[in-house]
């Protein structure tokens, strides 16, 4: 069985700590080094259900795509509920590990496994890591699909193979109009439009889009827009992660069992849609 210590190292060969961004907060959270490790749990959020989760699964590793404590703290208390998080996972011997904005640059990445989920041919990061010789590290990916499609009809791939939340899929364009190249960028992705632009896609998927961006961007051109839940474009990856660390366990012949969190913590839990109205009608 092996350490966490050695559970972690392997886990920053994968998304070396160092390509986070400054004002991220990755690595372990809480853990003992030489603890054994036997089984791991991938999740997007260290929220309670997954922590509780992690617990009745027997866990010694909780590893997800958020941090719990991004902006710091000065209490741990069990009063708060991130205190609460806490206390759950040490009184059960389970250590915690963040991969966020390391995992989404990675090579593969959140995005790579967005576009996997999607059914995309990737053609390459869609802003590209200076520091990557090969041009394969980046955020967000540039991808083109196997034969055009519609717009809505891309939407409806969308909201057929991305994880179901009461959001869905919302799009912003011609429903008539092809699609052949798009970008996609796992969670939120509205500081991207001017390297989406250039990239000369005719669709951007990706989540949290805001009003304001979103209008400039459709003002600037006839770029279609795909707005999906934050979670739903970022648990592919947990996947993919727990694919990535099998294959470490077995070429180091650790035993490890992996497992990925199906809990819904997209936090929208229901949607009213309303009747179609014309553009017209504020």
């Amino acid at each position: 069985m092996p350490a966490l210590n050695d559970v972690l190292a392997a886990l920053d060969a994968l998304w070396p700590p160092e390509r986070a961004e400054q004002w991220d907060a990755v690595g372990t959270v809480c853990g003992d080094p030489d603890a054994q490790v036997t089984r791991v749990l991938f999740a997007v959020d260290p929220v309670q259900e997954v922590a509780d989760e992690a617990v009745d699964l027997g866990a010694d590793l909780l590893i997800t795509h958020h941090p719990l404590y991004l902006r710091g703290t000065t209490t741990v208390a069990a009063s708060t509920f991130k205190g609460r998080v806490v206390h759950t996972l040490i009184k059960n011997d389970i250590a915690l590990h963040v991969a966020h904005t390391n995992a989404d640059t990675a090579d593969p990445g959140v995005s790579d496994a967005l576009a996997g989920a999607l059914d995309l041919r990737i053609v390459g990061p869609l802003v590209p890591d200076a520091t990557d010789p090969e041009g394969r590290r980046g955020l967000g990916r540039i991808c083109e699909l196997d034969h055009p499609e519609t717009l809505r009809e891309f939407a409806g791939r969308a909201a057929a193979r991305l994880p179901a939340t009461a959001q869905g899929i919302r799009a912003a364009g011609d429903p008539d109009r092809t699609v052949r190249r798009v970008a996609v960028s796992g969670g939120s992705g509205d500081s991207l439009f001017d390297a989406v632009r250039a990239a000369g896609v005719d669709a951007f998927l990706t989540a949290d889009l805001r009003h304001h961006p979103s209008s400039e961007a459709r003002e600037h051109s006839d770029l279609a827009l795909l707005d999906a839940a934050h979670w739903a474009t970022e648990w592919p990856w947990t996947e993919q992660a727990a694919a990535q660390l099998d294959e470490i366990s077995d070429r180091h012949g650790w035993g490890l069992r992996t497992h990925v969190s199906r809990i819904v913590t997209d936090p929208w839990t229901a949607h009213a849609a309303a009747p179609a109205a014309p553009r017209s009608t504020p």
